[in-house]
């Protein structure tokens, strides 16, 4: 097939990864804003609020290594749009008036759709580019922060002119359009195996546990901050709109950072570019305690690019260290990162509850610090090196991926 063609090819399943990825993390985030709904119509405490998160939440990480097992042998453009089918299809389930028990099916079936995408859609993407997918990887992970930003944002607006069962409605029919868009994007074969390039025996396994664990502490940091910059934002002296400009300042940046790390962690190396990042990370976190109103909303984006920025660094390593089964290990890997999404606030919540909130910061800033030793025990696992102004890579010889070459076919 021609260059060209080829090309054309890689952007349509890069397209159709990413808007996949940008609804499905839209419908995750926008659960959020229907939560004062829910406890106002059913009466609830906020623990119950937490267990229903905990429904979605767990059934979305928990089923991504059986999702990818099962649908390991589908085309993408089948896998992806089961996974939007199933989640809209809950969503459509929490619409009916079904009472509470509907509403907690619905949140169970939604998170089994999302368990699919993320692994089959970072396969795709993977597939597609071969060893070049650090970049679009970081491509789709920014999609996915695109979502958050969008879906939820608008279905605030639209609960002030719509009851919240119509509006759940509304965001199922996105769904079925992002079905047909699939038809036309993702291709319709399945993927040839599921190496990307061939690995040595037994180098990747150990990198890999390490790559998790960097995944899981990097999201931690993440989620611990976020826990307590609306705290720290109010005492400063700031009011809960304040709030609301600090966390967009943080999540803008955190998608820039996403969009670009990517191809940043192809110049400077995985390794180079993580210690960077992670080392800037946590001074200045460490800054925002120390800094007036003002300075800290000014440093809140460049914190965000750093903070959100190099996960996409994290996931485009992720297939060099598969040991040959990419998509268990991405399954594995978002395993991983979202389970400590989840467990990581508990843990700062419970350090600051027994000392103080500027403790609780200080730890997740340790956090970020922790990962700069990691990264460097994974450095002989790795052989991607920075490329050089040429745009080719320097590295040991490689076996090129034929599996992206079949699927330009």
């Amino acid at each position: 097939m021609k260059p060209e063609n080829r090309w054309t090819t890689q952007k349509r399943n890069l397209a159709g990864a990413s808007l996949t990825h940008a609804l499905h993390d839209g419908y995750t985030d926008a659960l959020y804003a229907f939560m004062p709904v829910w406890q106002a119509q059913f009466g609830l405490s906020y623990a119950a609020l937490a267990v229903i998160r905990a429904l979605y939440y767990a059934t979305m990480g928990g089923l991504q290594i059986p999702a990818d097992r099962v649908l390991r042998g589908w085309s993408p453009q089948a896998a992806l749009i089961l996974s939007t089918v199933v989640a809209a299809a809950g969503l459509l389930i929490m619409a009916l008036p079904l009472g509470f028990t509907g509403l907690c099916i619905g949140l169970v079936v939604a998170g089994i759709g999302s368990s699919i995408q993320h692994p089959r859609g970072s396969m795709l993407v993977t597939h597609s580019y071969g060893k070049a997918a650090r970049g679009p990887l970081g491509i789709y992970n920014f999609a996915g922060d695109l979502g958050k930003a969008v879906l939820p944002a608008l279905v605030a607006v639209l609960l002030t002119v719509l009851a919240w069962r119509p509006l759940l409605g509304l965001m199922a029919l996105l769904g079925v359009a992002l079905c047909f868009a699939l038809m036309a994007l993702a291709p319709a074969v399945p993927l040839s195996g599921n190496d990307t390039e061939e690995k040595p025996a037994g180098r990747g396994r150990g990198g890999f546990r390490v790559l998790a664990m960097i995944g899981g502490l990097d999201t931690a940091t993440r989620m611990g901050y976020l826990l307590f910059l609306p705290f720290l934002i109010q005492g400063r002296g700031g009011s809960l709109p304040t709030v609301g400009i600090a966390l967009a300042l943080l999540f803008i940046g955190g998608a820039f950072g996403k969009m670009t790390f990517g191809w940043l962690g192809e110049r400077l190396g995985v390794v180079m570019t993580v210690m960077m990042a992670e080392t800037t990370t946590a001074l200045l976190i460490t800054a925002t305690l120390f800094t007036p109103l003002t300075l800290t909303l000014i440093l809140l984006p460049l914190l965000g690019i750093v903070l959100n920025g190099i996960s996409s660094v994290l996931y485009g390593t992720v297939p060099e260290l598969s040991d040959g089964d990419t998509g268990r290990a991405f399954a594995i890997f978002y395993t991983s990162v979202i389970g400590s999404g989840g467990i990581a606030p508990i843990l700062y919540g419970a350090i600051a509850d027994h000392s103080s909130q500027t403790i609780g910061l200080l730890a997740t800033a340790a956090t970020a610090a922790l990962i700069v030793p990691l990264i460097l025990i994974l450095r002989p696992h790795l052989r991607s090196q920075p490329m050089a102004r040429d745009g080719v890579a320097r590295s040991r010889p490689r076996i090129s991926s034929t599996t992206s070459e079949r699927i330009a076919q």
